[in-house]
């Protein structure tokens, strides 16, 4: 019998928690199939946790991955793949935004034979500044890295054991999972979703998180920075050299005058900010480079619970 397995990520969720498990469980009893929830928690210093622990005394499909600390959603979702044990393995969050009755649709679109199957959102239900900033991130990110993500793009996603073994290939430390997933390619569709408001709290995912990712994705993704910084170079350097001749033939052949210092001034300013814009760029990469030399876990765990 085939197993389908949850891979939810949580942080500071104890409002949302009990009403998720509570409407997920019995959808998932309904399938026909084994199944489970892996849960990992993102560092969360509320019940969470607790809340988590109580259910799972008396249901042993229920676990869950307790990390030491804070270290990402990236993360989070990353060592919930790694874990998870289905032969089918369904991502998603547990603010019950994308509805869990939603789960047999995703089941019965990936036993099609798709190996990825992405949600995409009917209509967004977060506030009007909320979906200024969701339409900024994912513009940036199809402008800048090429990948293509599908507009309204949900959460809840479904994919198959070989996609899940492919994913985690990628050893890269600084990760965009969605970029990822873009990447590895294989045969993939899309569903329309449902979507309610969020069921209790506030999304952690805010503008500064969603632009910090939206930067690192662009620098994993792309080397459209240092492409822009040579093209930027060599046409400031071209309007230098033409500068320069315009100067030295008015000079020479129409009127003498004195060069000032002001103008002298903005120019070595001009020039000492472009160059620190080059190395910083360079540096960003260098830096990355640097950090995936050193080979660290991806992530560090303090605890699991009901795994064997």
């Amino acid at each position: 019998m085939k197993k389908l397995s949850l891979v939810v990520p949580v942080y500071f969720e104890e409002d949302c928690i009990a009403q998720f498990l509570k409407e997920t469980i019995p959808v998932l009893k309904g399938l026909g199939m084994n199944w489970e929830i892996v849960f990992i928690d993102d560092g969360s210093t509320d019940r969470t946790t607790e809340i988590i622990k109580e259910f799972a005394v008396n249901a042993p499909e229920v676990k869950l991955i307790e990390f030491s600390y804070n270290q990402g959603k990236q993360a989070a979702v990353s060592a919930g793949i790694r874990y998870a044990t289905g032969d089918y393995l369904l991502y998603m969050d547990p603010d019950l935004q994308d509805p869990p009755d939603e789960i047999p649709l995703f089941v019965s679109k990936i036993e099609q034979g798709y190996d990825l199957v992405f949600g995409i959102r009917k209509e967004k239900m977060d506030s009007g500044i909320n979906k200024i900033y969701s339409k900024i991130f994912w513009g940036t990110l199809n402008r800048f890295t090429g990948l293509k993500i599908p507009k309204g793009l949900a959460v809840m996603r479904i994919f198959n054991r070989k996609f899940a073994d492919k994913f985690l290939e990628y050893s890269e430390q600084n990760r965009f999972i969605e970029g990822i997933f873009i990447h590895i390619g294989m045969k993939r569709t899309e569903i329309e979703v449902s979507q309610r408001k969020r069921f209790a709290g506030k999304s952690k995912f805010n503008f500064r998180r969603k632009m910090d990712l939206a930067f690192n994705a662009i620098f994993d993704f792309s080397e459209l920075p240092l492409k822009l910084a040579v093209n930027l170079g060599i046409s400031l350097s071209f309007l230098g050299l033409l500068a320069m001749l315009v100067i030295a033939y008015i000079k020479f052949f129409i009127f003498d005058f004195a060069a000032g210092w002001p103008s002298l001034l903005s120019a070595i300013v001009l020039s000492l900010g472009l160059q620190l814009f080059f190395i910083g760029i360079a540096a960003i990469y260098i830096g990355k480079i640097y950090r995936e030399s050193k080979g660290r876990p991806l992530f560090s765990i303090k605890e699991f619970t009901n795994f064997e």
